[in-house]
């Protein structure tokens, strides 16, 4: 069927890979919001320990039963930085996911891949392009536009002004996340990565669980198994996509995530959307979508790693 799918690209959007990112999409943005209920109720670094930590027994099993080798040293040092700068990127994530409403957050997390075009000219001497630059003054204009909505609104708080400083500086290593991600992968295969990424912030965290670390209360283990399965789950099902189709047909697809967020922030958290989230969210994923015809391997949305 791979056979098939690629051939169809060549033609047309490949209907199977598209449908499954959709799909993806769909099931890590419902991850979103559980992952919010869990911040609000035990706090971020608690929330993503213990997620951490079961998605390294789950990403150890699925590593084990395959055709494995050991990491080289250089390797173990790509995947532990890596590491680093994902965790900071989920706990600057979701901290301030738990402070804005979830189309907000997820409409400015889209700005990571303009970053990511200028890193990977400072980092990896890539050229930067016109369409680079067009679609960066788009995306800061959208970031302009949402944060002058918060500032314009009645109920306007500090909360909401330290979270969106929060998104942004998690969309900042994202960027570089990116970056790491094209050398990472090809050097080793996508359950590898995911087991030593997941086992790697597990240490980190777990570093400092004798002042922070609380035990889950028992009606929260079912939630916090069902935000695992969700992330492994949409992981894979991105990936697969991603093997079998051209990033150009998928990357739309991947911006569907503000409509969920739209949808399960006003169905989950009564969270009503502003005219000023809309119009910065269009803007910032015109530019995204503009960045990928500069360079689509580092146009992906900040929802394909977390």
């Amino acid at each position: 069927m791979s056979s098939a799918v690629k051939t169809s690209s060549l033609t047309g959007a490949p209907t199977i890979p598209v449908l499954i990112c959709a799909l993806a999409i769909f099931l890590l943005s419902a991850m979103d919001v559980a992952m919010k209920v869990l911040v609000i109720a035990v706090g971020v670094y608690n929330t993503v320990l213990w997620r951490s930590m079961l998605a390294t027994l789950v990403a150890c099993a699925g590593w084990s039963a395959g055709p494995r080798s050991l990491p080289t040293v250089p390797v173990l040092g790509l995947h532990a930085l890596r590491a680093v700068i994902v965790g900071i990127v989920i706990l600057c994530f979701f901290w301030g996911l738990a402070r804005l409403p979830l189309a907000e957050a997820i409409g400015l997390s889209f700005i990571a891949p303009l970053f990511a075009l200028f890193l990977a000219a400072l980092l990896l001497g890539e050229r930067i392009r016109r369409q680079a630059i067009w679609a960066s003054m788009a995306g800061i204009a959208g970031v302009v536009i949402i944060m002058a909505g918060q500032f314009g609104r009645a109920s306007y708080s500090q909360d909401a002004v330290l979270g969106t400083a929060a998104v942004l500086v998690s969309t900042v290593f994202y960027a570089y996340n990116l970056v790491l991600a094209r050398q990472q992968a090809l050097l080793a295969k996508p359950i590898e990565i995911m087991f030593f990424q997941n086992l790697a912030i597990a240490i980190i965290l777990g570093l400092a669980a004798p002042w922070l670390a609380v035990a889950l209360p028992a009606n929260l283990w079912l939630p916090l198994a069902g935000v695992t399965a969700l992330s492994l789950i949409g992981q894979f099902l991105m990936s697969w996509s991603y093997a079998r189709a051209e990033a150009q047909y998928l990357i739309p697809t991947e911006y569907s995530a503000f409509i969920w967020a739209v949808a399960l922030g006003w169905l989950i958290f009564d969270e009503a959307v502003t005219w000023t989230t809309l119009a910065g969210a269009c803007l910032i994923i015109a530019g995204c979508l503009i960045a990928m015809r500069a360079n689509p391997k580092l146009a992906e949305p900040i929802e394909a790693t977390i």
